[in-house]
């Protein structure tokens, strides 16, 4: 189950055991352009999968991300807080999200490996 998931709405999970790390896609950000706002959830929120979680804004327009499977928050990225343009220097390292529990690994089932991912990108690109 380790490894790294993605969902059709450009978000990306990497999981370690029953914790997912979770940011948006080095293609979603490229499609936002500069990143000025990141809204993040609290530590200790609990939220279903495909539920609102956080909120990223760019020059371009405002995005709504969503938990990509259900679990409890653990932390939230508050570098991103100061400085919101690291989502766009490195969308799917220093510029994660938040981290979660899950709660429900069958969920990892409806998301895209990095393989399928990339057919899903090239058919928008």
């Amino acid at each position: 189950m380790n490894g790294i998931y993605y969902t059709e709405e450009h978000e990306w999970l990497r999981i370690e055991g029953d914790m997912g790390t979770c940011g948006i896609t080095e293609f979603a950000q490229e499609q936002l352009g500069d990143i000025v706002y990141v809204e993040l959830p609290e530590a200790g929120r609990e939220v279903k999968q495909n539920e609102e979680i956080a909120v990223v804004e760019s020059v371009k327009a405002a995005s709504e991300l969503y938990a990509p499977v259900s679990g409890a928050v653990t932390e939230s990225n508050d570098v991103l807080a100061d400085d919101p343009a690291k989502v766009n220097a490195d969308a799917m390292g220093e510029g994660w999200f938040f981290k979660l529990r899950l709660s429900d690994l069958t969920e990892l089932e409806e998301m895209m490996d990095a393989e399928a991912y990339a057919a899903l990108i090239a058919g928008q690109s």
